[in-house]
């Protein structure tokens, strides 16, 4: 776990010995990837929590757009458990904390109402992964993760890597194997703040949004699919034109907004292929001229506007309000192992679970 790649320099600031601690056995560190552009990621293996994306504005002003902390201490006892780490084994909601596989039924922590949310209390954003970094511009992260781990079945052998592209592009591959059926559904819990961290953090509500989708999963009471997928034309939901946030998020009138406090949803991306690396969504922070294109291979993505943020004091003396992130997670649908007809995430050990999401990054004059 040697870490040779810190630049004497850096956009973030962060210190490595912040980040420095044995935790069960397990080294945890600071990592630094930094491209031709200046452009600048800093993360940690605990959790794969990224700490810092540090990109100019159309002043060339760099700031850091994406939620985070400035030590391990407070990623590890974050009041938002999730904010910026990998999350596994299962993304999103599982109802009840149940589901079936072949006949028998496994029972999940529930940590979200009645529901289990993104891998349970020690899911994959709690654990330390081993990393390696391979080069100036790229990171690996391997978990195993042991059979029975939060109630799934089968050891999970996990290889995430972080890379930061010349072009700007921030792109995260997943590969998995497992060594019986199992589910997998990965993702990365980004909370971007495209204006800058700041006390308090500028409200999302100005950012201009456009996903490529027709369809979302509408949801019930408790944010648990209802298994519709229910057009979103004609509807606060259709961003297929670039909407800004803020024009609908507070129409409660749609009941979807108000179950979730505003958006909290998952997409059904337009695909022509299954699996294929496609456009999937595009925010643009019009002040500072921010943007970033998402693309993925997963057939969804959830849009969150950080709804339930607390307004709890972040990096360097920034606070984060409601709604002061939005995230765009990639994935399969929540709580598909109950709905039939959405995509299976079902892994068996003949086959390998493969994922890949891309964040490019870019500035509007």
């Amino acid at each position: 776990m040697k870490n040779t790649f810190i630049p004497a320099e850096t956009h973030c600031g962060l210190q490595q010995a912040d980040f420095q601690k044995v935790i069960e056995g397990k080294q945890t560190d600071l990592y630094i990837l930094k491209n031709k552009q200046g452009v600048e990621i800093a993360a940690t293996n605990y959790g794969g929590a990224v700490l810092a994306i540090m990109i100019p504005d159309k002043n060339g002003q760099y700031a850091n757009i994406v939620q985070s902390h400035d030590t391990i201490d407070e990623v590890i006892n974050s009041p938002e458990p999730f904010l910026s780490t990998l999350i596994g084994r299962y993304g999103n909601r599982i109802e009840k904390g149940k589901f079936q596989l072949d006949g028998k039924e496994y029972t999940l922590s529930v940590n979200n109402g009645p529901n289990h949310l993104h891998g349970g209390p020690t899911g994959y954003h709690a654990r330390v992964w081993d990393a390696e970094q391979l080069s100036a511009q790229c990171l690996k992260l391997h978990y195993l993760s042991p059979d029975g781990e939060e109630g799934f079945p089968g050891n999970l052998d996990i290889t995430v890597t972080y890379t930061l592209s010349d072009d700007n592009e921030f792109i995260i591959d997943y590969t998995a194997n497992t060594d019986q059926k199992t589910l997998v559904n990965l993702t990365h819990h980004a909370f971007f703040s495209l204006s800058g961290l700041a006390n308090p953090t500028a409200s999302v509500e100005n950012n201009l949004v456009t996903i490529n989708a027709d369809w979302y999963t509408p949801v019930d009471e408790t944010c648990i699919p209802t298994g519709e997928i229910a057009p979103v034309e004609g509807t606060p939901m259709d961003f297929r034109t670039p909407h800004i946030v803020g024009e609908r998020i507070n129409d409660y009138s749609f009941r979807q907004l108000e179950i979730g406090a505003g958006y909290d949803h998952c997409y059904v991306l337009n695909k022509r292929e299954a699996g294929s690396l496609t456009f999937a969504a595009k925010c643009l922070e019009p002040n500072s001229g921010r943007y970033f294109e998402m693309y993925t291979t997963e057939p969804g993505v959830q849009l969150y506007t950080g709804n339930w943020l607390s307004g709890f004091e972040g990096s360097k003396g920034a606070t984060f309000p409601a709604r002061s992130a939005i995230c765009f997670e990639a994935q399969h649908f929540p709580d598909t192992p109950n709905k039939g007809h959405f995509p299976s995430c079902v892994l068996t050990p003949e086959s390998t679970y493969k994922q890949t999401t891309v964040y490019k990054f870019g500035v509007e004059k």
